[in-house]
């Protein structure tokens, strides 16, 4: 056990932003466990010396284990990255509320579980970052992304309830927003919509955001996930970290715009980049 060298678990660490922040923090002399569904995907992050483990953060007596499991190895937890999620896409009236469930599930229950899992280490050694990767989505809408959005703003709300709570026992909670970021959540967001609602009253809405998703991927429109990464070794390594990282492609502006804006202004902002001012057939 070593006991001068921090620790952090990153989750959703097969591909993307998780990949990209294991490394960083791994660089910057974090000893990282990285958790994913998807353990072959990780072997350059082994490679590397980084710690890889099998996990389905829905899973409750896996994660149970899996924090026990550090703890026993490293004995402590200084930051813990919360970046398990994905987003399935499609007009609210036809997604199941099964999937909406799992979507929620995912994004929201299983970083909420984890958080309780690692808060009594933290608060006994009265130190810790707890990094909850929500989106801009989690402070603007867009059509079609319903559920999604809605496991988003919960995110932000549980975390400003939470940063106040463990506040007095030296721990941090922050939130990361990304923007338009290189990974495979456009792919799955456009594959669930088409789908989803691919067909009957809904499709032209469908085929217009699904064109706008798939320009936003197109190479030099989206940030690659270093940036992400990047921003939240900064909010691991500051004292005094800010409540909020809005990074990457169009997050500040989204933000900005949704701040300053009234709610039917908004609207029809959406309406014409998301879905060129389309509306359905009446």
């Amino acid at each position: 056990m070593s006991a001068s060298r921090p620790v952090a678990i990153v989750t959703g660490a097969s591909s993307g932003i998780g990949a990209a922040t294991a490394e960083r923090l791994a660089r910057d002399g974090f000893t990282v466990y990285a958790a994913a569904r998807r353990i072959e995907r990780m072997q350059g992050l082994e490679a590397s010396g980084i710690n890889v483990v099998a996990l389905d953060v829905t899973d409750d007596p896996a994660s149970t284990a899996f924090v026990e499991r550090v703890l026993a190895e490293r004995g402590r937890i200084d930051a813990l990255v919360n970046n398990a999620g994905y987003g399935a896409y499609g007009a609210f009236e036809e997604i199941p509320l099964d999937e909406a469930r799992r979507q929620l599930d995912v994004n929201l229950f299983a970083l909420a579980r984890l958080t309780q899992l690692v808060l009594p280490s933290m608060r006994e050694r009265r130190s810790g970052t707890i990094v909850n990767i929500s989106s801009i989505g989690g402070r603007i809408t867009t059509p079609l992304g319903s559920w999604y959005h809605a496991s988003k703003f919960a995110v932000e709300g549980l975390s400003d309830a939470l940063r106040i709570e463990v506040a007095p026992f030296g721990i941090r909670v922050v939130v990361i927003e990304p923007g338009a970021i290189e990974t495979e959540w456009g792919g799955i967001a456009r594959a669930s919509a088409l789908e989803t609602s691919g067909t009957g009253p809904y499709r032209p809405l469908v085929e217009s955001a699904t064109a706008f998703l798939e320009a936003s991927d197109r190479p030099g429109r989206a940030s690659p996930p270093s940036v992400v990464a990047d921003a939240i070794a900064r909010a691991v390594a500051a004292k005094h970290p800010r409540t909020r990282y809005a990074v990457g492609s169009q997050a500040r502006l989204a933000v900005g715009a949704r701040r300053l804006l009234p709610d039917r202004v908004f609207d029809r902002v959406i309406s014409r980049v998301f879905l060129g001012g389309m509306r359905p057939p009446r």
